[in-house]
């Protein structure tokens, strides 16, 4: 593998001198033959991903782009109060465009030209984007957009696109944190600057097998010189209030250009639980049944920084440095819990209370080097990264039991310290060639390499003399060592009648888990290839139909090889599983396009070896074990129906709705146990625009969420419901916004377990009804859009911790 990265190295370093370079120009003017000044003109590739140069016209309405190579590229030009111009160019030599008319926009402000977007909704083979910019969705947070985008579900801490947890990048960069801190890192973040957001279900090979879904949250990009900034500040009151504040700054001239973005945010989450644990006996009948009553509490307080500096060496070259820093120096978590026993007459036969308090200090930092460069005939890229990620967790547990005449009998208490330390690098060469107009040839190599060492030690503690004694059989280390090579091979092709990308990745994976008190080792060694393909093809300019296919792999996650038994009290433990093995899943694709305003699909997955967190109750010793276990087998299979139109000039809606089965099954030790279940997830989103300058924007949504299973616990139906409003001010340099989440007061739901002898039921109360006040103000040259990045690779994304 070393051989191959630098032989690949020198192969490409020998082209970077060669080609001959080319030019465009021309000259804006307006209908009447005037030439417009400062003018933005920029130059993209192709599918209009890339942006290769951007300008302002000169005095006279002249524009010049100069070293660029032979391509198919997409020119853009605007400026306030016109129409947008776009224009496709074959580029063979140099070109004098002559001049390009702006045709003047209906609507006009003094100084600003607002033009408000409704979100869009479009099918790609691979993709589902959705288009937010300029809607009333920006004024909110990130989460919030996730929560709005199609297929996307948000509950609590996890992100889910159809029973799978996707893989979440910015811009084509990883966000590799765990469920919690991707949540705060969403939840501090404005959305002012998102674009849109694209869910691949298909992803190509130059993404990480583990990339099952994607969901590319697309940021808009400065292009002209100069600087620009924003504060942004909102106020949310659910069960408690929540504040959060940041700050954007970017700055851009001819040979660097840098970007800061900062939030602080201070919150307080309620959650609250009524569960039920019917423990049985011999014959699975009722023996005693354990009700428990829990509120759950966290305090916190988070910092994100995010930077990005980029220096343009020249026309061709750019070498960036980032960086992205999530530190949480105030976490508090406490949980109260009363549990009541009766008998299988649901007599009284005692109780005890739980109080946990856990306090954690953690910080993850991350570092990008990349370079990129241009050559004659293709592009080159390199990237380094390092993370470092450091958690401590120390946790308070009392304990107090009746007895049957709810007289107190006696009490317990034991303290946990828990340490993580984990490292990750990784560096990668990916390399791009543009065969023809129309189609493009991807290959790379990556590798990395993770370290993490952890330990929990839990102390028993004497009540009355306050003396704590070393719990042996629940204290232990965990000493974790992953490598991964990899390599791909991508092609792509775009003509007005095809649309095919197929790829092949490999990766070869090399595991090794030491638990030196437990004396456990675990050592995993595999070569695992992964196909992926998409296919459209239109038949006319109404209709098309496509399929795809990928294989994907899902490892397991750090936390979840390790061991330890980490007690949430007496009675309720979450354990590690050093045994699980990773997860492969198949995902087929057959679809058709209708007009613009239909998209009908069906869908396979077929999942080898599925990890779930479940709970096991053991009906000996009444203890819950929360245990991340391989399901020998689970399928999924669905239709999905998606549609889009405008019913006014200021009135859009679009509707999701898909019908899915989904089947798990897997042999605890006492047969097999197979459990299926129908579902139906829909979403109806209406969009306004008032006023008639459009500067006051509404959104309104519902989301269904029908029964569905989920490790073998069925959750019942769910309705979720989302208003969003926003108004600019002051001269479109303000916007306030205001938002309402849950207005039903339905997004709340019940589940249950029934199979063998597992037996147990609840209710689940999330702290997701709430208002949101926000206001935003920029200022420096407002002309300029963002260039938010976020930074991340792949293996972070494992950095996962379970809660409960």
């Amino acid at each position: 593998m070393k051989s191959l990265t630098k032989f690949i190295f020198f192969a490409f370093c020998t082209c970077l001198g060669f080609g001959q370079t080319m030019s465009v120009t021309g000259t804006v003017v307006d209908d009447m033959g005037n030439p417009i000044e400062f003018a933005n003109v920029v130059l993209m590739s192709q599918d209009e991903t890339e942006v290769f140069k951007g300008s302002s016209t000169e005095t006279n309405g002249t524009f010049s782009f100069f070293d660029l190579q032979a391509n198919t590229y997409v020119l853009r030009v605007s400026f306030i109060g016109f129409e947008e111009y776009f224009q496709k160019i074959v580029l063979t030599g140099n070109l004098d465009l002559k001049n390009i008319t702006l045709q003047e926009a209906s609507q006009e402000l003094d100084e600003v030209s607002i033009v408000v977007e409704k979100p869009t909704l479009k099918r790609e083979a691979d993709r589902l984007v959705f288009n937010i910019e300029n809607t009333a969705l920006v004024e909110g947070t990130m989460l919030q957009v996730l929560k709005s985008t199609p297929g996307v579900l948000v509950i609590g801490d996890e992100i889910t696109v159809k029973n799978s947890n996707p893989t979440v990048y910015i811009n084509d960069r990883k966000v590799n944190l765990s469920s919690e801190d991707l949540n705060q890192l969403l939840a501090g973040s404005s959305a002012n600057a998102i674009k849109s957001v694209e869910v691949i279900t298909n992803p190509s090979a130059k993404y990480d097998a583990e990339s099952g879904v994607v969901v590319n949250i697309v940021m808009s990009k400065n292009l002209i010189t100069g600087y620009r900034g924003s504060v942004f500040s909102n106020f949310t009151q659910g069960v408690f209030p929540r504040y959060t504040m940041g700050t954007s700054h970017f700055f851009k001239n001819d040979d660097i250009s840098f970007n800061v973005n900062y939030s602080y945010s201070k919150d307080k989450i309620n959650r609250d639980g009524d569960d039920t644990v019917n423990f049985l006996n011999n014959s699975n009948g009722v023996d005693e049944s354990w009700r428990s009553f829990t509120n759950r509490n966290t305090w916190v307080e988070t910092h994100n920084l995010n930077t990005n500096f980029d220096y343009f060496i020249s026309d061709k070259s750019t070498l960036s440095l980032s960086s992205n820093a999530l530190y949480v120096p105030y976490f508090k978590y406490k949980i109260g819990n009363n549990t009541v026993i009766s008998d299988s007459n649901s007599a009284f036969l005692s109780r005890f209370t739980a109080d946990n308090l856990s306090r954690d200090n953690k910080h993850n930092l991350a570092f990008d080097l990349d370079f990129k460069h241009n050559l004659s005939k293709g592009r080159l890229a390199f990237n380094a990264h390092y993370t470092a990620y450091n958690y401590e967790r120390n946790q308070n547990v009392f304990s107090r039991f009746f007895d049957s005449n709810n007289s107190f009998q006696n009490a317990t208490a034991f303290n946990t310290e828990n340490n993580q330390d984990t490292n990750i690098f990784s560096g990668k060469v990916d390399f791009g060639l543009p065969i023809d107009d129309n189609s493009n040839f991807d290959i790379g190599v990556k590798y990395s390499n993770i370290k993490t060492e952890s330990s929990l030690r839990q102390f028993d503690v004497d009540l009355n003399s306050g003396t704590e004694t070393l719990d042996v059989p629940n204290s232990d280390a965990f000493d974790y060592d992953e490598k991964i090579y990899a390599a791909y091979a991508n092609y792509d092709l775009n003509t007005e009648k095809w649309s095919v990308n197929a790829g092949l990745r490999m990766e070869q994976t090399n595991v090794e888990g030491i638990s030196p008190l437990t004396n456990i080792t675990n050592t995993q060694d595999y070569l695992e290839w992964f196909p992926n393909a998409s296919i459209l093809y239109n038949i006319s300019e109404k209709y098309n139909v496509y399929s795809n296919y990928k294989r994907s792999i899902a490892r397991p996650s750090y936390a979840d090889l390790n061991p330890f038994r980490f007690f949430l009290n007496d009675n309720y433990v979450v354990s590690g599983n050093p045994f699980l093995v990773p997860t492969f899943t198949d995902h087929f694709v057959v679809g058709t396009g209708i007009t613009r305003y239909f998209t009908f699909e069906a869908y396979y997955k077929n999942y080898d070896g599925a990890i779930s967190e479940i709970p096991r109750q053991n009906n000996a010793t009444n203890v819950i074990e929360y245990i991340s276990v391989n399901f020998d087998k689970s399928v999924e299979f669905g239709f999905d129906f998606i549609t889009g139109f405008d019913v006014t000039n200021s009135w859009s809606v679009y509707a999701v709705t898909s019908f899915y089965n989904f089947k798990e099954e897997t042999d605890f030790g006492q047969g097999a146990v197979t459990q299926d279940q129908w579902s139906n997830y829909s979403i109806l989103q209406n969009d306004f625009s008032f006023l008639e300058d459009r500067s006051l924007n509404m959104t309104f949504a519902l989301t269904w969420i029908g029964k569905n299973l989920q490790g073998f616990q069925v959750v019942e139906n769910r309705l979720a419901s989302e208003l969003a409003i926003s108004k600019s001010i002051l001269k479109n340099k303000g916007i306030i916004s205001l938002s309402v989440s849950d207005l039903f007061n339905f997004q709340d739901f019940e589940y249950s377990t029934r199979y063998q002898n597992q037996f147990s039921f609840g209710f689940t109360d999330i702290d997701n009804r709430y208002v949101r006040l926000g206001f935003r103000y920029k200022f420096g040259n407002t002309k300029l859009e963002s260039n938010a990045r976020s930074i991340d690779t792949e293996e972070r994304e494992r950095l996962s911790r379970s809660d409960k």
